[in-house]
């Protein structure tokens, strides 16, 4: 097992995959679900929330429907790659909302960015005024992502 992972057995896995997918199941429910009594349910669900496996609980909110179809990936190079301009880029990628997931990627570029928008004008705004001016960024590269054939969470957790 490696360094920070939980030891899980089958009826832990069983809550996880439930809950990717029915994340507003009563305690109750759940339990019927994985073949459990409600007191056994609850005390694994909440050792599970103790030990980070769950981390929070959140809606999924469709963007589409929020106008912000506009997707677009981001490779980043930075000029400094040092420990303390990681630290700043990471920190300043945070603030930004357009910017969905950023991973450090051990390629010949050193971010891929997921930044949403409701359209390319808006997009161009962000790469401009936003991702160019994030410490560090010596250049960019963008692909605009046609249509995404498959987005979800963590998924199947077994």
């Amino acid at each position: 097992m490696q360094k920070g992972q939980v030891d899980l057995d089958r009826l832990d896995h069983r809550i996880l995959e439930v809950l990717t997918s029915e994340g507003r199941l009563s305690v109750t429910d759940l339990a019927k679900r994985i073949g459990l009594s409600k007191s056994p349910t609850q005390a694994r669900l909440k050792r599970l929330e103790a030990e980070g496996v769950i981390a929070g609980y959140q809606a999924l909110v469709d963007p589409i429907r929020l106008g912000l179809d506009h997707v677009a990936f981001v490779e980043v190079k930075l000029s400094d790659t040092r420990e303390a301009a990681l630290r700043a880029f990471n920190g300043a990628v945070a603030q930004i909302g357009e910017i969905e997931q950023a991973h450090m990627i051990a390629s010949n570029f050193d971010y891929l960015l997921k930044v949403r928008t409701r359209d390319m004008l808006a997009y161009r705004t962000v790469l401009a005024e936003k991702i160019s001016t994030l410490p560090f960024v010596s250049n960019t590269s963008t692909y605009v992502a046609m249509q995404a054939v498959k987005e979800t969470a963590l998924g199947d957790v077994t």
